[in-house]
């Protein structure tokens, strides 16, 4: 193809403010529930409005728009919606360090943050746009919860937690990173607080069980959550007390029981807090382990200490005295907050009975060689060894036995133990879903009558240091009772941040519905079809919107089990290395590269960089390249094209009359069509497209054929890559489909692949010698293998290889290699 004209100049500036514009005044992405072709419902996780998008948010959102779009060229009816996810504790720190209402902060962020993405060309249906802090979202949560709490779902408890003193709230164990804070990085605390939980351990079953039916689900991300949910089959066991009430442990190895050589207490257990009342010493070393708290994965290398409580359990088997010890490593708030310790049998039980000079008794011999207890702990399954008539059982054997012995004295029993804990809703911040109770000395905790909702959170406040406003402000938390009228006051925590994302999904199909929290259309979107986020979520907010989906199914108010039929889980942007975000600055800002070269370079080089589950190393040279060959490659083509057909006019393909060049570059479209409909919708691999357009428009570029025909196959082959670009780089491609088509491109169809077109007239068939390349052969595709291989061995260079040598094997890849296997 001749590029004989200087093309028509293109500006992304202005083309793609013009397309955008369009979209707008025509609706084109508003969604409908009547339509009659097939639901798609893709989202991509809602950001916080932190004031800026980097360039991890536009690898997520141009990855949701390019599957929604596709899906749009498939004929379906594809809702794409954006919110806000708007409450949190940046917003609050950012208020007390500008003195700004956190309000107001927000919503000016929203404003910037919204402006941005609009200008990247994303298929949104803003009409159903929501924000969190909207008391129109947050009422319905708040209605919600109460129909938790009326059903048994949420109770209130004192709970050990992870407590951050410069930022005055309570962590997960997730925010909490060698001991500090995420945000604050000053050290956490632990303290005994009053918690709203709600039963999520009540549907532990059935969310490990249904992870089986979400095979659109990575295995990676399916195993992170079974791991988390953490089900496990062992024995429940007493130990009954010597001169204090009884221990009770949890373990799956009951067949180790004859191994206990002491027992091991949190340090908040209440056995523990009752000794340290009469041992100053034991009181120290408790309130230093609450100043220390990591993630529970990262227990595991801390240094173990403990100290002896003075106190001692009877074996339920043999009745010796056993020792019970506060141990570091022991956590309050998994089963009793007691373990039994078996030495020889458990490396961290062997670590501190070493340390602190505990006996270490084996109990399990492997099935052959020899055990070193000098050196480490022997942990592997095997016989019983000095555990009296239960000796020579192996595990399975010992398991049923030692838990029926155990059950006909009323000292034990089976039990199915989840590592999943209740989920703990409280925080202590003012930012966030106000929880809807009030507490009557008289009633007790209330739920908030629903003609109550919502409960409002004042907006207009003011902070001394970074205490909650709320719990100085008597005007708001003083109330009356709804169940006896006397005085009350209201709950001044504030709902986790995990609530609000955990249905944001469902409520999109109704944003702006008043009388319910969901309606009808709830069910027809159903499960959103494809959400697409970071990994980083892959475990507590895709758990919890499972958990919230569960009981909102149970309400009546959807019709599905699951959420989220199939997750795509992203690598992340790193900038030298490290994660990138707003703290990157002009080399995190997408509004610097979309002021130079648009958004559709933007998009196809974020896109072209890796394939999306891969982390990557972001260059900002990738965008000049790509809007160079969008403009050269993509856009100027077309314009000569253009030029052409207006001058000599364009005509339909004649299949049956085409040369063999024609026919060459017709299979190319066509073998590019099917493959970036596989990229696109299962492989979802879509760096490989931009690869094979690349591929394509080179084979046009050097297809120099004016004729009638060559024409009409030039305007195939360009349709093609203007349609196939279109997911990726929407804007340059509206245009160019108009220019084309004199249609618009939002209502066409993805281009069907002619079957016929990929038949090869020729093929090469590599000859290789014991692997090794030794020629090539042009031959018709259904040429036999004996020609082929009679062609392949009159070849000089195979003749060379194999001259006094015997075949021995000849291996045959049709159509594309024949290796002879010689000696």
């Amino acid at each position: 193809m001749d590029q004989e004209a200087p093309p028509q100049f293109y500006n992304p500036s202005r083309a793609e403010s013009d397309v955008q514009d369009y979209w707008t005044s025509h609706g084109t992405f508003e969604a409908t529930e009547n339509s009659s072709l097939p639901k798609y419902y893709c989202l991509a996780m809602f950001p916080y409005p932190s004031g800026q998008l980097h360039m991890g948010h536009v690898r997520t959102y141009t990855l949701g728009d390019v599957i929604g779009r596709f899906q749009r060229l498939q004929g379906k009816n594809v809702l794409q919606p954006m919110g806000w996810d708007a409450f949190g504790l940046p917003a609050e720190n950012a208020a007390i360090k500008h003195q700004v209402p956190p309000a107001k902060w927000t919503m000016q962020n929203i404003a910037h943050m919204k402006a941005q993405l609009q200008s990247l060309g994303f298929a949104y249906d803003w009409t159903r746009e929501l924000a969190t802090c909207d008391p129109d979202y947050y009422r319905w949560e708040q209605w919600f919860f109460t129909r938790m709490f009326k059903k048994g779902l949420v109770y209130k408890k004192a709970a050990w937690v992870n407590w951050d003193p410069v930022d005055q709230t309570v962590l997960a164990n997730e925010q909490v990173i060698d001991g500090r804070g995420w945000r604050s990085d000053a050290p956490v605390e632990r303290r005994e607080l009053a918690q709203w939980f709600l039963k999520i351990t009540d549907y532990a079953e059935e969310l490990l069980d249904n992870l089986d039916r979400l095979p659109g689900w990575p295995d990676k991300i399916k195993t992170m959550q079974r791991n988390w949910i953490g089900r496990s089959e062992g024995v429940e066991i007493t130990f009954p007390g010597v001169d204090q009430p009884g221990i009770t442990v949890y373990t799956t190895r009951p067949d180790t029981l004859f191994g206990t050589t002491y027992l091991a207490v949190a340090p908040q257990h209440e056995l523990a807090v009752a000794a340290a009342k009469s041992n100053p010493s034991l009181q120290l070393f408790l309130d230093e382990c609450n100043q220390v708290k990591v993630a529970e994965a990262e227990m595991a290398q801390l240094e173990k200490k403990g100290m002896p409580t003075g106190h001692s359990a009877r074996h339920p088997l043999t009745g010796v005295d056993v020792p019970i010890w506060v141990a570091n490593f022991v956590l309050m708030e998994y089963g009793s907050g007691a373990v039994m310790s078996v030495p020889a049998h458990d490396q961290r039980d062997w670590e501190f009975a070493r340390k602190y000079g505990l006996p270490i008794a084996q109990v399990i011999e492997p099935e052959a060689g020899e055990i070193d207890l000098e050196s480490a702990s022997f942990t592997d399954k095997g016989r019983l060894v000095n555990s009296g008539e239960f000796d020579g059982l192996n595990f399975d054997e010992a398991r049923n036995a030692i838990a029926t012995r155990l059950e006909a004295l009323n000292l034990g029993s089976r039990q199915v133990n989840y590592r999943l804990r209740d989920w703990g809703v409280s925080r202590q911040r003012y930012w966030g879903c106000p929880i809807p109770i009030i507490h009557c000395d008289k009633c007790g905790p209330v739920a908030v009558p629903e003609s109550e909702l919502p409960v409002l959170l004042p907006t207009d406040v003011r902070f001394e240091g970074v205490a909650s406003p709320l719990k100085s402000m008597p005007e708001w938390y003083e109330t009356s009772c709804p169940d006896c009228g006397g005085p009350a006051v209201r709950e001044t925590d504030t709902f986790d941040t995990f609530m609000e994302s955990s249905w944001y999904y469902a409520r999109f199909a109704c944003s702006k519905h008043s009388e319910s929290m969901l309606d009808e259309r709830a069910k027809y979107w159903g499960s959103v079809d494809h959400y697409v986020g970071g990994e980083e979520h892959a475990i507590l907010h895709l758990l919890y919107a499972r958990f919230f989906h569960k009981v909102m199914r149970d309400e009546g108010l959807v019709d599905s089990d699951e959420p989220f039929e199939k997750l795509l889980m992203l690598g992340m942007v790193l900038q030298d290395g490290v994660k990138m975000s707003k703290s990157a600055g002009d080399a995190g800002d997408p509004q610097v590269l979309l002021a130079k070269f648009g958004a559709d370079a933007v998009r196809m080089a974020m896109m072209f960089a890796a394939p999306p589950e891969q982390s990557f190393e972001w260059s900002a040279n990738g965008v000049e390249s790509a809007n160079r060959w969008l403009r050269t490659r993509l856009w100027n083509p077309v314009m000569v094209h253009l030029d052409a057909i207006n001058s000599a006019g364009i005509t339909t393909i004649d299949k049956a009359g085409l040369t063999e060049a024609q026919k060459d570059m017709r299979r190319i479209t066509h073998e590019t069509l099917a493959k970036a409909e596989d990229d696109y919708g299962r492989r979802l691999t879509f760096n490989t497209v931009i690869a094979a357009v690349m591929a394509m428009m080179n084979a046009v570029q050097k297809f120099h054929d004016e004729s009638s025909q060559g024409r009409a196959v030039v305007h195939e082959a360009l349709n093609a890559a203007v349609l196939i670009m279109s997911p990726i780089t929407p804007h340059i491609c509206h245009l160019l489909w108009r220019k084309l088509n004199d249609e618009p491109l939002e209502s066409a169809v993805w281009l069907r692949v002619d079957e016929t077109a990929l038949t090869r007239s020729v093929v090469n068939v590599v000859v290789q010698v014991n692997g090794k390349l030794r020629g090539q052969l042009e031959v018709a595709p259904d040429t036999s293998l004996e020609e082929i291989e009679r062609d392949a061995r009159a070849l000089d260079n195979v003749v060379k290889f194999m001259h006094d040598k015997t075949v021995r094997k000849v291996i045959n890849v049709p159509n594309k290699l024949i290796n002879f296997v010689v000696g």
